[in-house]
């Protein structure tokens, strides 16, 4: 079932050409020339429910403008964005009470109340039900360890609380869909640790649709099986992280330290590094296994140990933006 539907979705932005120095300036009071500027560009995809997908793209690539139109907040020029079968501006209120919204360096939470007295003003704000209320707190306690600082004053609380109490907070009234911006941003070890495991086991105990955005690649790594990749406002890539590495990078590379410096030739795999007893060969997966290309050097060559490197997710995703 598709929980998110974006279809042909466009946004432009009208601006007043201005012109340059006092001859510029003088111009403009007489005609104001305009420039469209292409935002997103006839965008499609559906996302389904309980993927956790990431949304990426080179700064000023549309990323931002497609969440706020996803999430409502931004009315398309052209387009529709349906969450849950609903379009997203036509039926504002009602897609809105269905979404969670957490933004890196914004946050939701009151800057002057206790942690625990923010989620209680939430709760009145969304008219969630006490018991609910009730058992959504004790499971976001279960996987952030809430309890712990509920009752910090927001204004004291560190950056990777405050990032819990906010994930908590966009989650307090159940939502079916969760958009993530930059969650990670600024966090230590344990602070992204913590919030990647937030987003694993939320996925996992209330099945919640997953977008997020980012410029952390371990946080693709660690979460997300499916890649959407957009650059100048249009759908470069989507699809599932495993296919896009074998499809933009086809290669790996094998490493082999020898007894001696004697390299070997192989019909299947290119020689490009040879120094001393160091070789290394880069093959196509599609050709030919590792196991197969090391059986078979070793049938020529005294081989002492191997190393198979694979292509870095920064090198496909640094690939996809220049498509």
């Amino acid at each position: 079932m598709a929980v998110i539907e974006v279809k042909h979705l466009t946004k432009e932005y009208h601006i007043t050409k201005k012109g340059k120095g006092l001859k510029g300036a003088l111009r403009n009071l007489v005609i104001n020339e305009k420039q469209t500027i292409h935002a997103v560009s006839d965008l499609n995809f559906t996302i389904e429910k309980g993927e956790i997908v990431a949304f990426i793209g080179p700064n000023g690539a549309g990323k931002s403008t497609t969440v706020k139109m996803m999430s409502g907040i931004l009315t398309p020029t052209s387009g529709e964005v349906l969450v849950n079968g609903r379009n997203a501006q036509k039926n504002r209120k009602t897609v809105v009470r269905d979404l969670g919204v957490v933004f890196g360096q914004r946050s939701q939470l009151n800057w002057d109340l206790r942690l625990g007295e923010s989620f209680e003003l939430l709760r009145h704000i969304y008219q969630i039900d006490a018991a609910v209320y009730k058992e959504n707190l004790d499971i976001m306690n279960q996987i952030l360890g809430i309890n712990e600082i509920i009752d910090i004053p927001v204004r004291q609380l560190s950056l990777g609380q405050r990032m819990r109490g906010d994930l908590v907070a966009a989650m307090l009234h159940s939502p079916s869909v969760l958009f993530l911006d930059e969650p990670t941003i600024g966090l230590d070890v344990e602070g992204k640790y913590a919030i990647r495991k937030f987003i694993r086991e939320i996925n996992q105990v209330k099945k919640t649709t997953i977008i997020l955005t980012t410029h952390d690649l371990g946080d693709i790594q660690e979460l997300c099986e499916r890649l959407i990749i957009i650059n100048h406002g249009r759908l470069v890539e989507d699809g599932a992280l495993t296919e896009m590495v074998d499809r933009i990078a086809p290669y790996k590379t094998l490493a082999v330290e020898l007894y001696d410096d004697h390299a070997v030739e192989h019909e299947k795999a290119e020689l490009f590094f040879h120094e001393g007893n160091i070789a290394k060969y880069r093959f196509r997966k599609d050709s030919i296994t590792a196991a197969q290309l090391i059986q078979e050097l070793s049938t020529q060559a005294a081989i002492k140990d191997v190393t198979i490197e694979e292509a870095s997710i920064d090198d496909i995703i640094r690939i996809a933006y220049h498509q």
